[in-house]
């Protein structure tokens, strides 16, 4: 088995520009409440969005030699989706690998994991989505894997699958299902503008969700 998958597919660029600006709890609502990552793995800063196709990696606890390797081997637009063995506390991404990742024009870096430099790594405005930050320092020694498919935050990745992220959260779409989930994504955000425009004039949220019914059923009792 290979180390290093060079070639993957990945959704069409129309799709994945039609998915940019659309939050990530609607997308996570239209695909039937999946794809949602583990909520503790967070954008570096407020305003920071991901949305590109997944170049997973695998890499060993505490040894970041495999996310230099897929530095090298990401095309534009993609997002680094890695993984670090459980290991969380570790500064496997930094300053001088975050120039290389801007210099490349990649999309991002989605590591359930921690970076360091955080404050440079801010400033370059390339977007991050980590568990936190350490200073503690990696090793360079120990193989591991690039784009096979990966658990990243609960979720199965596989690669060439949509990673989007916004202050909300992260969500995955599977490249299979872009265009059907990007349709009903499109569907909800209309939908959603007939309730917004409901409650503006006065509709409560009880009558607009019809839970009338569900407050009977439970034996809600009012005074």
């Amino acid at each position: 088995m290979a180390h290093v998958v060079t070639k993957i597919d990945r959704p069409s660029r129309e799709v994945m520009d039609l998915f940019r600006g659309i939050g990530t709890a609607t997308i996570h609502e239209a695909s039937g409440k999946k794809g949602a990552v583990d909520f503790n793995i967070k954008p570096i800063a407020r305003g920071v969005q991901i949305c590109g196709p997944a170049f997973t990696v695998q890499c060993h606890p505490l040894d970041n030699l495999m996310l230099h390797k897929a530095l090298e081997k990401a095309q534009p637009g993609d997002v680094l989706v890695a993984t670090v063995g459980g290991y969380f506390e570790g500064g496997y991404f930094g300053g001088l690998m975050a120039t290389s990742a801007v210099a490349r024009n990649l999309g991002g870096l989605a590591i359930d994991g921690c970076i360091r430099d955080s404050e440079e790594l801010i400033r370059m405005g390339f977007p991050i989505f980590c568990r936190g930050f350490s200073i503690r320092g990696t090793t360079k020694q120990v193989l591991g894997f690039i784009n096979h498919p990966i658990i990243f935050g609960g979720i199965e990745v596989h690669p060439g699958d949509l990673m989007i992220g916004d202050d909300d959260g992260m969500v995955v779409v599977s490249r299979e299902q872009c265009k059907s989930i990007l349709e009903k994504s499109l569907q909800r955000i209309e939908t959603e503008k007939k309730k917004t425009a409901q409650l503006k004039a006065g509709v409560s949220s009880v009558a607009l969700s019809k839970l009338d019914k569900v407050f009977e059923s439970l034996g809600l009792i009012e005074d």
